[in-house]
């Protein structure tokens, strides 16, 4: 389950045609936390594009989170982002 969710991300990430794409399971760290139960729930994207040149941090989160936005809360509780310009 947990790999198939982030396969998931991975491949709706891909709209964004990143030059760097790492998705990491950090759902370890939040073990006991209501959002945890089901796999794969708490992901960090560190991710770099160049359809972020010339946006601001929030211009660049929000295209993130267009691509995963059906998948939060539920399968996906927490998505922390790292995003750079290349």
């Amino acid at each position: 389950m947990n790999k198939e969710r982030i396969d998931l991300v991975h491949a709706r990430l891909q709209a964004l045609e990143p030059s760097q794409l790492e998705i990491i399971d950090e759902s370890h760290l939040h073990a006991g936390h209501a959002g945890s139960q089901s796999g794969a729930s708490h992901l960090r994207v560190i991710i770099a594009s160049p359809q972020f040149q010339g946006l601001r941090a929030l211009q660049r989160h929000r295209l993130v989170y267009d691509q995963v936005s059906d998948l939060i809360p539920f399968p996906i509780h927490a998505l922390a982002i790292v995003a750079n310009t290349n």
